[in-house]
């Protein structure tokens, strides 16, 4: 399995590595225990709830891509912009197309290691 983030910028491609072997626990690591998943404007979740939302991500069947804009870091916090789409075929070969810009938190634990606090994937939406 791939090592959490080192570096605040490095969250979404560890994300995506995981979001994209399709296995939701794996996915869940990338979270502080707490985090909140916002998986529409205005759906603030976090538990197993907000793995639950994420799964349902995860089981589009389509990959992610994920391209980091911006990282603004002070300590142990950072604001991550990241543009990002699901595209491809479901695993019943129907397209998937899905995208949006996300405004994210991530914080570095006492491990070293970044895991997301606030994910919000349609962050700039309504």
């Amino acid at each position: 399995m791939w090592e959490l983030a080192e570096r605040p910028e490095d969250v979404p491609m560890v994300f995506a590595e995981r979001f994209n072997s399709g296995d939701p626990a794996a996915v869940a690591e990338v979270y502080e225990s707490g985090a909140v998943f916002v998986p529409e404007p205005g759906t603030a979740l976090n538990g197993s709830e907000a793995q639950a939302a994420n799964a349902a991500f995860v089981a589009l069947g389509a990959p992610i891509d994920v391209r980091l804009r911006h990282v603004y870091a002070t300590g142990d916090v950072a604001l991550l912009i990241v543009d990002w789409v699901i595209e491809g075929a479901d695993r019943d070969g129907q397209p998937v197309h899905v995208e949006g810009t996300a405004t994210d938190v991530a914080r570095r634990g006492e491990d070293g290691r970044w895991r997301y606090v606030i994910d919000n994937p349609f962050g700039v939406r309504g």
